[in-house]
């Protein structure tokens, strides 16, 4: 049974005016998350996934930027909200893990400080300095972190790249959001070090009932971490299905070969990289986007692709699907 929608991206489509043209970048991206739900959106480097998320916080600036759909989060359309009402909904209701916590983090200030200032930004938040503390204490207790009173007083670079990472993990969930947004979550970090961060990061929201839209280009960390992933090629959404569903039976071209191209732990068969690159945005192929790299493209991929339903709640956007024979099935 699906769930009740908490983000709902309708039709988005972002582009780019610049001094050599425009860039249509995000091409009609179509993406939901329920409530409680765990999400992926996965695709190679440079495909729209982050720029989907700068999109959904509002962050893209005008009139560089061309921002047409709806972003619909917990019955409002984001799109067309003044920048004081979208920093009311940022922060509180929606948070983000950053990829680089010494980015995020503010070099200058303790962890304590920039963490009390993210509580005092709840709108139930009512408490004394000494609650307040004991609520940074108690938030950085639950993302495994040892002694939390030291780390409390410690500067950003004083804490190793794991212990940043669980930083910002604590200040994205303290305030309870609705719905979280972990960009590359862990990728700088070795394997060992990311996956206790991803399992922290698990079992917390799943403690907590909050949403999470998890944005990666790591197979192994969609298929470990969320309950339905979205496939991004090109901006635009190639196929969605429950992970174990996509993971089981790939139907379109690319994520086929997305998955063709991870080395497996047991040796079997030899990975097989995509041949050619993402398209120049300032003059993508008409219709299908990923067509001049496919193997099985026919003459009617000149022509927008079809949004094809192949299962429950698994949908693929390819004329390989329409109803017309081929031998791509699976």
């Amino acid at each position: 049974m699906a769930r009740e929608a908490l983000l709902d991206i309708r039709d988005l489509s972002v582009s780019f005016t610049g001094y050599r043209g425009v860039s249509r970048v995000l091409n009609g991206v179509n993406l939901t998350v329920g409530r409680g739900e765990k999400v992926g959106l996965v695709g190679e480097t440079g495909c729209g996934k982050s720029l989907t998320v700068r999109a959904v916080l509002g962050l893209l600036r005008k009139p560089r930027a061309r921002v047409r759909g709806e972003i619909w989060f917990a019955g409002r359309n984001l799109v067309g909200l003044s920048a004081g009402e979208l920093q009311l909904i940022r922060g509180r209701e929606i948070t983000v893990v950053f990829q680089d916590p010494m980015a995020a983090l503010n070099p200058v200030f303790t962890v304590g400080e920039q963490l009390r200032d993210v509580i005092a930004r709840s709108p139930r938040h009512q408490a004394s300095e000494r609650e307040t503390w004991a609520r940074a204490v108690a938030i950085l207790k639950e993302v495994a972190l040892p002694d939390p009173e030291r780390i409390l007083h410690a500067y950003p670079v004083q804490l190793s790249g794991g212990m940043r990472q669980r930083v910002l993990i604590a200040m994205a969930l303290v305030n309870e959001p609705a719905l979280v947004i972990a960009d590359e979550l862990g990728t700088a970090l070795d394997v060992t070090i990311q996956e206790q961060i991803l399992q922290v990061m698990r079992s917390l929201v799943d403690a907590k009932g909050i949403s999470v839209l998890l944005i990666t280009h790591n197979l192994g960390v969609v298929r470990e971490t969320t309950d339905r992933v979205y496939v991004m090629y090109a901006g635009s959404i190639a196929e969605t299905a429950p992970t174990a569903d996509l993971f089981r039976a790939p139907k379109h071209p690319y994520t086929q070969g997305l998955l063709a191209s991870v080395p497996k732990l047991t040796g079997e068969g030899v990975p097989r990289g995509i041949d050619g690159m993402i398209p120049d945005y300032l003059s993508p192929p008409p219709g299908c986007r990923f067509a001049p790299r496919c193997p099985f493209v026919q003459p009617r991929c000149q022509q927008p692709p079809p949004w094809v339903e192949v299962g429950p709640d698994h949908a693929l956007a390819c004329v390989l699907y329409d109803g017309a024979p081929t031998g791509l099935r699976s």
